[in-house]
């Protein structure tokens, strides 16, 4: 009998304080470098998509690798290609956490087109706005950054 999975992932995490330094007109620069990424783990990118502050990823990771590993390597990819490009001079690095949600094949073409509309959705929400509604979404409780060691929330 043969093995079959498929697990998508919605991943979004925000540049280094939030600063605005993933210029539109730069930006599908940076999308084409994670999607080269994605393709040599042998995982599948369906959507990416972002704003000046952060990205939205709907993928399948190939199930030999861990989820956190395949963030955390992405991140430290990305970040060293940003820094050596002249039209993200004033990418610092990507912010230390990051969302990750599991979600039904039911619901991959709605992610997409959610993904798909960053921008747009971008001009009536702001990131924080729209992480926080996504955690809730999700079932998880925001913790402010610096109570995380506490597990405190607000």
């Amino acid at each position: 009998m043969a093995s079959y999975r498929q697990i998508y992932y919605h991943i979004v995490f925000g540049t280094k304080n939030h600063q605005e330094t993933i210029p539109d007109m730069y930006c599908d620069n940076l999308y084409k470098y994670i999607w080269g990424y994605i393709k040599n783990k042998n995982s599948k990118l369906y959507r990416i998509n972002g704003s000046l502050e952060h990205i939205h990823l709907l993928v399948d990771i190939h199930p030999t690798i861990a989820l956190a590993t395949f963030i955390k390597d992405m991140k430290v990819s990305s970040s060293l290609w940003l820094k050596t490009q002249k039209e993200f001079s004033s990418f610092k690095g990507w912010s230390e956490g990051y969302g990750a949600f599991s979600i039904s094949h039911n619901d991959k073409d709605r992610i997409i087109e959610y993904i798909k509309n960053q921008k747009e959705h971008h001009k009536k929400e702001t990131f924080e706005e729209e992480y926080k509604r996504l955690l809730k979404e999700y079932g998880l409780e925001y913790i402010l950054p610096e109570n995380k060691d506490k597990n405190i929330q607000p």
